[in-house]
């Protein structure tokens, strides 16, 4: 029976050690890429073949060397980075108010109201896409940032995550919280939001995720070239009469960074918030 959960273990360790290497080969190989002159890109593609004698950090010194590209770049990243802060702040609290009351409270028409949200994770955005534009252009909300955020600030996936993390908590918090002294709002705010902060650590980050890579909507909504994000900006780098991979390759590695350092702040409570919300209620 040893030597055989032993063989198992051999065989399970080699299988995810495969998968993790399929998973991160991509990224390897892009920071690799970042690594080495656009040309050796466009002459032998993305590999993981360490040739040190055609590696050079030229592409970073150019990514900040202050010339034109750099400074389109580094205002597309300021872009991205407001709209993630301003779209992950106004998600969070609005999916959390949501969810409290979904959670926390009885009324009628409970039930009907959360089936109704849940009902919209089944609609595909392409569906959607076309009526929320139009809305958009009725609203005067075309090329703003608010035409960007404002439709999916309320998603029905982080409202289902937290209204299935807050439905295991206890509700006598709420009930002691009354006999305090203490207010709807101070009870929300003061007692139940602290307790959540796994949930909000792992919404923070897929929200996060969400938000910095959205290229599709903000490319829809804005206009000028000054409004880009980082996704819609890079993109514009290739073209028929040219591609600029120097900055392409180094400043999409560089974008990695922002969601790393959030990952890095929130891993402690990430895989607690995942298990704890999938297996409430």
């Amino acid at each position: 029976m040893k030597k055989k959960n032993t063989i198992l273990s051999v065989i399970s360790t080699a299988f995810f050690a495969v998968l993790g290497f399929i998973v991160v080969f991509p990224l390897i190989a892009g920071v690799l890429a970042s690594f080495r002159p656009g040309r050796e890109l466009i002459r032998r593609g993305l590999s993981v073949n360490l040739d040190f004698s055609s590696m050079t950090l030229s592409n970073y010194t150019y990514l900040f060397s202050g010339n034109a590209d750099s400074k389109k770049y580094f205002m597309w990243f300021k872009n991205s980075l407001v709209l993630t802060v301003v779209t992950v702040v106004l998600t969070l609290l609005i999916c959390y108010l949501v969810a409290y009351g979904l959670s926390m409270y009885e009324f009628k028409l409970k039930n009907v109201l959360f089936f109704l949200v849940i009902a919209t994770m089944m609609v595909p955005f392409e569906i959607l896409m076309l009526p929320l534009y139009q809305e958009m252009i009725d609203l005067k909300l075309m090329n703003t940032s608010a035409g960007v955020i404002l439709p999916g600030i309320c998603g029905a996936s982080t409202v289902f995550f937290f209204r299935q993390y807050m439905i295991g908590l206890p509700k006598e918090l709420l009930d002691a919280g009354r006999i305090d002294g203490a207010t709807e709002y101070g009870i929300c705010f003061k007692i139940m939001l602290p307790i959540t902060k796994p949930a909000f650590a792992a919404m923070t980050i897929l929200c996060a995720m969400g938000a910095w890579n959205n290229m599709l909507w903000p490319m829809m909504i804005f206009r000028d070239a000054d409004k880009f994000t980082l996704p819609i900006g890079l993109n514009t780098l290739l073209t028929p009469y040219g591609n600029n991979y120097d900055v392409l390759i180094a400043g999409s590695m560089f974008a990695i960074i922002p969601i790393f350092v959030i990952f890095l702040c929130f891993q402690r409570y990430f895989i607690e918030g995942l298990t704890t919300g999938a297996v409430k209620g």
